[in-house]
């Protein structure tokens, strides 16, 4: 008689599961143990321990902080992804433009983000405006360089085949082009999604009066280094999470592609 199937996970997925959790733990436990082996003071690294004391006590203003950089993340990666489509779609429809727009590309990512900050403060204002347009800023090139590539290196049997059926322009693009770029695309915006958290902070640490940046900023100030810590800990968590979630949505948007339905 066939033995019927475990019905608890694989170990290959239990482990893929626990792997964070491992992670985590690992990392705290190499705080701690710096802590520990160096008595380095609590004014310039305390122990976990005190940072989740800290979090625990000070969790309401550290969330209210945290709501409005996530707000802030989530509209600058929205508006990036949407300019980064449209840009890569532009530049490989329309050649004419492709001399035109690709230098201003490389120039806005040439100029450190720390120039630009102060710039987009003084003409959007001190309030969420600036930074959801720093946020948009670093991540519509990704997407955009992603997707580009994406486009151009669809296989050309695939457009012939196309094309002999009587597929040609917007359903050419819509059906096969667009499709075949899904991959790099995906690619593009978990970079996108990483290094998103960037231009919301950088941005509250120029100038504003809300977010986590401003939170770190003015505790770093009056030497609360275990707020700082925690704040800093919180961002890292939305930012891991973030990244998770657009993950796990791109890998069921694309699991056609060998190796995506697996990671």
């Amino acid at each position: 008689m066939r033995a019927s199937a475990p019905a608890y996970p694989s170990d290959s997925a239990l482990v893929r599961r626990l792997r964070p959790l491992a992670i985590a733990a690992g990392l705290i436990l190499a705080w701690q143990a710096v802590v520990w082996l160096t008595g380095v003071p609590a004014f310039i690294l305390p122990g976990p321990v005190e940072v989740a004391v800290t979090w625990v006590k000070r969790s309401n203003i550290i969330l209210h902080h945290a709501g409005v950089t996530m707000l802030e993340i989530v509209l600058g990666l929205m508006i990036g992804v949407l300019v980064g489509l449209a840009t890569a779609v532009m530049l490989s429809e329309w050649r004419r433009l492709r001399p035109w727009l690709l230098p201003i590309l490389v120039i806005s990512q040439a100029i450190p983000v720390f120039a630009l900050a102060p710039i987009l403060v003084l003409w959007l204002g001190y309030g969420m405006a600036s930074k959801v347009a720093m946020a948009a800023l670093i991540i519509f090139f990704p997407v955009t360089s992603a997707l580009y590539d994406g486009l151009r290196r669809v296989d050309p049997l695939w457009l012939e085949a196309a094309r002999s059926l009587g597929c040609t322009g917007t359903r050419l693009f819509r059906r096969v082009r667009l499709p075949a770029a899904l991959p790099a695309f995906a690619s593009g915006l978990r970079v996108a999604t990483a290094v998103a958290p960037i231009g919301a902070v950088v941005g509250e640490w120029v100038g504003s009066s809300a977010g986590l940046g401003y939170l770190m900023l003015h505790a770093n100030a009056r030497l609360q280094i275990d707020l700082m810590f925690a704040a800093l800990l919180t961002l890292a968590l939305m930012a891991v999470t973030l990244y998770a979630v657009v993950d796990f949505l791109l890998r069921r948007a694309v699991a056609w592609q060998p190796g995506e339905a697996d990671s």
